[in-house]
């Protein structure tokens, strides 16, 4: 038996007027995940427990059959796994976006967040930026690794147990100073302010905002945390697993329970991602692999753009370039296989971050071939009579075949 969970990062979202009433998913052409819909199990899955934020590494933990509730320790130190840095017992792994704050000669306080991302900065723009904060502003106990694109890391020994943080993809558009550390948290706030004195004039920041690209002029911390651990995914399920992503996050957590992490060469967690070689790469990771989760952020990082063609652009790609392939091996490769799409959580355009909302999900199994109209969105998944309530529980259930 084959197993492969596809998960469409932010994917799910509300009703568009611009969409005459339809979400993105029930607006995009994406015959692939129809087809799981059509021919197999539909429902909604609570991703992130009552009480919990709704990040991506909670919703994630959920999918792969952790319960966030034990398991969550921020996104940071899975991040920081990821990057092949093994935190001690003493360190605390923050996560550093590298952000765009507006640049009008205003006291840092009064900046507004004009970009969490700024301008989906490339990886190597940015490993430029974060090496030279690193040698600017760190020492005595502290550093920054460089991650993908916008998304690095800080570590910090004997940090001050500080974490109303902000998140900042939640503060778009908004004044900082309103969201900033403070108590214990001042020291992260200095570090914050420093960063687009050492930044903001920087010639690779003059550069590119001569080429109209946004600078990338202020460090912005968030989600700590300590040294994760979670149980082995091959002992837990008896199955041994692959994990194909591009953001450090997801590798972060394949990592920490045990299962493969293959590179992908173009993936960049952004809509121009390498869609095919996720794919090309899954069926490969399928030939010595009974699972295997495939994560796609691209749909995300349009929700919180508020992008909507982009939005569709990202759905239908990830069924063109990855579901499709993917099923077209599984039907041909003579064995029983399981399928299922889900989103870890929405990010609705209009809000531009998560949600805690149930998820819509498919799931399809080879041996059992359902016959029906319906589609892969939040409406039918929403009228079916399955609800599963604590989303740690969906992987057991997938592959013990007691959808």
């Amino acid at each position: 038996m084959k197993y492969v969970i596809l998960v469409g990062d932010g994917m799910a979202d509300h009703p568009l007027a611009e969409l005459n009433g339809k979400t993105p998913l029930m607006a995009a052409d994406k015959p692939g995940m129809d087809y799981i819909a059509a021919h197999g199990v539909n429902g909604m899955c609570a991703t992130v427990p009552d009480g919990m934020v709704p990040e991506s590494d909670t919703a994630n933990l959920a999918i792969m059959g952790y319960d966030p509730k034990l398991y969550s320790k921020g996104r940071s130190p899975l991040e920081a796994m990821s990057i092949g840095i093994d935190l001690k017992p003493n360190q605390t792994a923050v996560r550093a976006n590298i952000v765009t704050l507006s640049d009008n000669g205003e006291a840092y306080d009064d900046k507004t967040m004009i970009d969490h991302s700024a301008g989906e900065i490339s990886t190597e723009d940015a490993r430029t930026l974060i090496e030279y904060c690193d040698r600017m502003l760190c020492g005595n106990g502290t550093k920054l690794y460089t991650g993908v694109s916008y998304r690095h890391c800080f570590v910090y020994d004997d940090a001050p147990d500080f974490r109303d943080f902000a998140r900042p993809h939640d503060i778009i558009g908004k004044r900082i100073g309103d969201f900033l550390p403070f108590g214990k948290g001042e020291v992260y706030r200095d570090l914050m302010e420093r960063s687009f004195d050492v930044l903001n004039e920087h010639p690779l920041n003059l550069m590119r905002a001569a080429k109209g690209l946004r600078k990338a002029n202020s460090l912005w911390f968030w989600s700590p945390g300590k040294k994760p651990s979670l149980p082995s995914f091959t002992e837990r399920t008896g199955l041994s697993g692959s994990v194909v992503c591009a953001v450090d996050l997801i590798k972060g957590i394949g990592i920490c329970a045990g299962m493969h992490v293959p590179y992908v060469e173009g993936a960049t967690g952004t809509l121009d991602t390498n869609y095919r070689g996720k794919a090309d790469t899954a069926l490969e990771e399928l030939k010595t692999h009974d699972l295997v989760y495939i994560h796609v952020e691209a749909a995300d990082e349009s929700g919180h753009r508020n992008e909507l063609e982009n939005k569709l652009d990202s759905i239908e790609q990830i069924d063109d370039k990855i579901m499709r392939p993917v099923m077209d091996y599984l039907k041909n490769c003579g064995d029983d296989y399981k399928v299922m799409v889900l989103p870890d959580h929405p990010t609705p355009l209009a809000l531009r971050t998560h949600t805690s909302d149930p998820v819509p999900f498919a799931a399809y199994d080879s041996r059992c071939h359902r016959y029906s109209s319906l589609t892969y969105s939040e409406d039918d998944a929403k009228n079916s009579s399955l609800y599963i309530e604590d989303g740690f529980t969906l992987m057991d259930r997938f592959i013990q075949s007691t959808l």
